[in-house]
This record gives structure tokens, C-alpha cells and sequence, in this order.
């Protein structure tokens, strides 16, 4: 088995070597617990591998967030769902899809059946089940909560029940694959729906709410692969002067991130719940910290001649892989963690 130094990131889609090195290496269940043969790492270690795999390559780090992230979701499945998933699989399980709702899902029996089509499926190519949010209905309508907003439901769905569309066009991120996927009058069990909010494992990652998780597994993305740019900048810059600023914004963004880390494993170590101001204050600070990680890596461009412009350099990759990944939905301005989050609950 190659090393991950003697591996190549550079493909538009991740290798077998790449992919069996993620396997051998149980990348997919940093989250998940070992009962269920996953690392079942802390908050704080996860944060951290995330962080060494972003730096080593953007769509590794990306990758392994949002697949790791969606296999999280052992913790909101049903015990009898997740040992039929995660027990003895055939092969290495690896959960991806969509947060945004764009389908359906028509009430049948002891199921659903599904419809619609989805965007940014992270990984999909390298994926065994795919994770959707659908609106709930009756008789073609959709069923509405006490509160006027229709009912929505997140589902896992098998591979073969899904079609992928291959529409991963961007500049970066390129070996994400993050395609579309299509799912059309597909029965799903009821029991293979569930709620983000909704835990039925008592580890204690599970008990951190699902917005910080998102927020901080992404975040730590950012830092990684700012760093990997800062160390290749300092390669070929003749001065410390223009990386001044970006080596500030790394180390304090690392600081940060670790620092409510630590603070978030200590509340769920006491038994304490997340307020809404404390869930979209950790939102804030990340949003920051991004923004000033991207215009620390902007001022340290000009400034490193037309090497950083050459396709084939590894600081061109990473810049087109950091700034791709500012275009995810969830630090774009006008979002907020707690209202992401209900939008899909």
C-alpha cells in the first residue's frame, strides 16, 4: 500500500491507489463508533485529521469532510438500519448527497416514494449510499407542520437507486466529483428516513449539535489548505513580507477553531445544550475567519510571480481548490448556521 507522499492528488477523479489508501485507512467513519467498525475519533481529533488531509490536497480534505460527515448520520439511524448498513458491508461504506430539499417524497404504505434531483453530491462516484432531503406529501400534496412549513425528511438511499449526472464543472476541488444525482419513483422504507436532530447513538460526538458540526468540519478545511498554500508560497518567495499576513491568518484561525473545539467537547462532557446564540456565534467567527483567510491568500498572489499562475503548480491547484470551496452555501453571506438547519428539519 502506497503512502499518501507517494500518492497523486492531481487527477480530476481520485485513483484506486487513492481510494483504497482512504479505505485502508477508514477515512470515511472518522465519526463513526467503533462498534460499527469506525475510529469513533474526539471532536478535537477528527478536526485535526481533517485539517492534515486538506493540507496534503483540497479534494482529499473536502472529500473525506463531506463523506465522513454523511456517515455522521449513523448516529441519527435507526440501531437495526445502521447494523444492516455498517455491519460487514461488502465494501467500504461511504454516505454523500445533498442538504438543499429538491424532491419529494409521496407517503406509500410503510415507505416513501421518492423523486427529484439533487445537486452537490459530493464524492458521488466513490459513493455506496446517497443521503437526500425530501418534502413529505399525501395524494400529490405536501404535508404541513404546525408551524406552516411543509414537512421535510432526510433519507439513505443505495446507490442503485440513484442516477448520477455528471455536471462537476469548476475550476477547483476537481477530484470532489461532486455531481448531481437523480432519483426518480424510488420505494424507500420508512425506516431509512431520519431527522438531523433526532440521535439515537449516546457517543458524545453525537451530542454536538449538527450546525457546529458542519461548521467547524468545513472551516478546518479552509485552514488546511491555507496553510498548504502558505508553505508552498514561502518556497518561491524571495521575502517573508507578503506572507506576513497569511501566516497570521492561519495561525489565528487554527487557534480559534481548536479553542471552541475544545469548549464544545466540555459541554457535552458537563451535559450542556446549545443556545441559539452560541450555535450562530461559532457560525460568525467562521465566516470571518474564512474571509480573512481568503483575502490574506488574495494579497499574498500578486506577489508570487507567474510560477503560482502555471496550471501544472501545486500552488495554482490550491488556489483554485480554496476558492472553490468559498462558493459552499454555508459561509456565503446572509447565511446563517441555525437557519441552515432549519431549512432541512
Amino acid at each position: 500500500m502506497q503512502e499518501p507522499d507517494e500518492l497523486d492528488f492531481s487527477k480530476s477523479i481520485f485513483s484506486d491507489e487513492v481510494l483504497a489508501w482512504i479505505a485502508k485507512e477508514n477515512l470515511w467513519n472518522i465519526w463513526v463508533p467503533q462498534c460499527f467498525g469506525g475510529l469513533e475519533m474526539s471532536f478535537s481529533e477528527g478536526l485535526e485529521k481533517l485539517r492534515s488531509l486538506a493540507k496534503m490536497d483540497g479534494s482529499l480534505g473536502w472529500t473525506v469532510t463531506l463523506c465522513s460527515g454523511a456517515n455522521f448520520f449513523v448516529g441519527n439511524l435507526q440501531k437495526s438500519v445502521a447494523d444492516d448498513i455498517f455491519t460487514n458491508p461488502e465494501r467500504p461504506v461511504c454516505f454523500g448527497g445533498s442538504g438543499g430539499v429538491f424532491g419529494t417524497a409521496e407517503r406509500d404504505g410503510d415507505g416513501y416514494i421518492i423523486s427529484g434531483t439533487w445537486k452537490y453530491a459530493t464524492g458521488a462516484p466513490y459513493l455506496t449510499h446517497f443521503t437526500l432531503n425530501a418534502k413529505i406529501q399525501e395524494n400529490g400534496k405536501d404535508i404541513v407542520q404546525k408551524d406552516g412549513t411543509p414537512m421535510v425528511r432526510s433519507f439513505v438511499l443505495k446507490k442503485n437507486q440513484v442516477e448520477i449526472i455528471p455536471d462537476w464543472e469548476t475550476m477547483g476541488l476537481k477530484a470532489t466529483a461532486t455531481e448531481s444525482f437523480k432519483v426518480e419513483k424510488q420505494w424507500v422504507h420508512e425506516k431509512y428516513s431520519f431527522v438531523y436532530n433526532e440521535v439515537h447513538r449516546p457517543h458524545p460526538i453525537f451530542k454536538v449539535h449538527f450546525s457546529i458540526f458542519a461548521d467547524l468540519t468545513l472551516w478546518v478545511n479552509y485552514v488546511g489548505m491555507a496553510e498548504h498554500f502558505l508553505e508552498e508560497s514561502k518556497k518561491i518567495s524571495g521575502s517573508t513580507e507578503p506572507i506576513r499576513q497569511l501566516l497570521a491568518q492561519v495561525e489565528i484561525a487554527g487557534s480559534l477553531l481548536m479553542g471552541y473545539a475544545a469548549q464544545i467537547e466540555k459541554n457535552v462532557a458537563q451535559g450542556d445544550t446549545f443556545s441559539e446564540k452560541f450555535i450562530n456565534k461559532v457560525h460568525d467567527e467562521a465566516s470571518k475567519s474564512v474571509k480573512l483567510l481568503s483575502q490574506a491568500i488574495l494579497g499574498t498572489y500578486p506577489s508570487l510571480g507567474i510560477l503560482a499562475s502555471t496550471e501544472s503548480h501545486v500552488l495554482n491547484q490550491i488556489f483554485r481548490d480554496y476558492f472553490t470551496a468559498t462558493q459552499h452555501h454555508i459561509f456565503r453571506k446572509g447565511t446563517t448556521s441555525t437557519r441552515i438547519l432549519k431549512d432541512i428539519n
